[in-house]
């Protein structure tokens, strides 16, 4: 069963109170914060193999250069990718949106074409679409919310139809809190 309570545990900054009350954090799309795990893997890479990854003939470049490429590898057989080559790291959200919006959706979105986010959205995950409908002549939908501030999944789904080329949505909204 899901414990939400056994998972804070695993976050250090977490564990600590702001003015009185326990620390919620909600601003992950700009900054997550890190559990215990990724902070010691962290603080082992800078004291044992800090180098440049990719860019080295020399024992710690190829250990670092090993590291980084294993963990495209877990990550790819986490997602069931096809290649190593579909995982692409990025510092953050923000950043990786821009990277598919101006990458993927300069190539791919044409003239008509429909892309469909939601009314959580951050403005990370709605200012590069609308640019990019804006500049490609494409129809930008942003489906509703219920009265409680949910997504309206009624009305989501009428927009989804073949016209639809790309899909946007948060799986956890820091706007509201859903």
């Amino acid at each position: 069963m899901f414990n939400p309570f056994h998972i804070k545990k695993n976050f250090p900054i977490l564990n600590q109170k702001m003015n009185g009350h326990p620390l919620v954090y909600l601003d992950n799309s700009a900054t997550t914060q890190k559990p215990a795990s990724v902070i010691s893997a962290i603080k082992n890479y800078y004291e044992t193999m800090n180098a440049n990854i990719h860019r080295g003939i020399y024992s710690l470049s190829e250990e670092a250069t090993a590291e980084y490429e294993g963990t495209r590898k877990m990550i790819r057989d986490f997602l069931s990718a096809a290649s190593n080559e579909e995982i692409i790291f990025t510092k953050n959200c923000t950043e990786a949106i821009n990277l598919v919006a101006y990458s993927w959706g300069e190539q791919n979105i044409k003239k008509g074409d429909t892309i469909v986010t939601t009314a959580l959205e951050h403005h990370s995950n709605l200012v590069p679409w609308q640019i990019l409908a804006r500049k490609k002549e494409a129809n930008l939908m942003v489906a509703p919310l219920t009265s409680d501030f949910r997504l309206n999944m009624s009305a989501f789904e009428k927009m989804l139809s073949r016209r639809v080329k790309l899909v946007c949505v948060t799986a956890m909204s820091n706007v509201l809190g859903v």
